[in-house]
């Protein structure tokens, strides 16, 4: 069995096109279609519905297809161990994250990242939307949320503190809660969804069923509607310590934690090895965002790293 037909068939299930697999591994469309038609013959079976508008897997395509990935991330990650072949990955990282954290915490450090590694690319998918990695042939998302539940392989980078916070005139004008109870008086702007806070008290955790004028599906829109006065609003700590810093917004019931066990994590579908372009990617993420990262740190400390140095770099 030819293992570039196998890659091809990878890739075809990604981009249910075969014209558009073959282009990425450098055949011409007759080329890629008889290469997939020499992988069914091999194995006696139909892998692919084949259509005027796209192609789709068939039920032992479906079936095939984690065995498939598994064979190529094995001869991969082997070569690696021995250092044969390529010393440094290479190849294509399909990557999907939440926009806000994409945006802000991983654009600004892939210069960085494509400096170590020359004959990598990136294919960033910004979406708030779980996605579903296999089918959409993701090697790697980064998510910020409680996985307890996840069947998927998770590596924490970072930790995702949540804290309340307001602007210094909405505090002048509307005075600042002391306790958590006091926000029951107080504008609250709130992510859909997450509509009660939960605090630590000395008393045993306490949650506050909060109200305001607006509320939102997006974390940056509640980030910034709190900076423009509309009230007191939960953010993570990444998205808003740049506020902090330059004192547009106060952190406030700092006596009181918010509740969470949300991180920062990097997840990949269990049934596969880690690839060494997924390891690389994994590890220079997490010393760019640092032990505590640097979105955790006091305001006099080191801000984001600049032009994709790591951490360590920076300082």
């Amino acid at each position: 069995m030819n293992t570039e037909h196998l890659k091809l068939f990878v890739r075809v299930a990604s981009t249910n096109n075969i014209s558009m697999a073959g282009k990425e591994l450098g055949l011409s469309p007759a080329v890629a279609s008889a290469h997939i038609s020499k992988l069914e013959d091999d194995l006696a079976i139909r892998l692919i519905h084949r259509t005027t508008r796209k192609v789709s897997l068939t039920e032992e395509g479906l079936a095939f297809l984690p065995h498939a990935q598994e064979v190529l991330l094995s001869i991969e990650a082997a070569l690696s161990s021995v250092g044969v072949g390529d010393v440094l990955p290479k190849g294509n990282l399909r990557v999907t994250a939440p926009s806000s954290f994409g945006r802000m915490h991983l654009i600004p450090i892939l210069q960085g990242f494509f400096t170590l590694y020359p004959d990598l690319s990136i294919d960033l998918h910004l979406s708030d939307s779980i996605v579903d990695l296999v089918e959409g042939g993701f090697d790697i998302a980064i998510r910020n949320a409680d996985l307890k539940n996840s069947t998927m392989i998770a590596r924490k980078l970072a930790s995702d503190t949540r804290i309340i916070c307001a602007t210094p005139a909405y505090l002048k004008e509307f005075g600042e809660p002391m306790t958590p109870s006091d926000l029951r008086d107080h504008k609250c702007i709130n992510l859909m969804g997450l509509e009660n806070w939960v605090f630590e008290t000395p008393q045993g955790q306490l949650s506050i069923k909060t109200k305001g004028v607006f509320r939102s599906d997006h974390g940056e829109a509640v980030r910034d509607a709190c900076a423009s006065g509309l009230g007191i609003a939960m953010s993570s700590r990444w998205s808003v310590y740049q506020h902090l810093q330059r004192g547009e917004l106060v952190q406030i019931l700092q006596d009181y934690p918010f509740v969470s066990e949300a991180a920062v994590w990097a997840v990949y579908p269990s049934s596969r090895l880690l690839a060494p372009k997924v390891r690389a990617f994994i590890d220079y993420l997490g010393k760019c965002y640092g032990n505590p990262p640097y979105w955790d740190r006091s305001s006099d400390s080191i801000s984001a790293p600049q032009k994709g140095k790591t951490d360590s770099e920076a300082q």
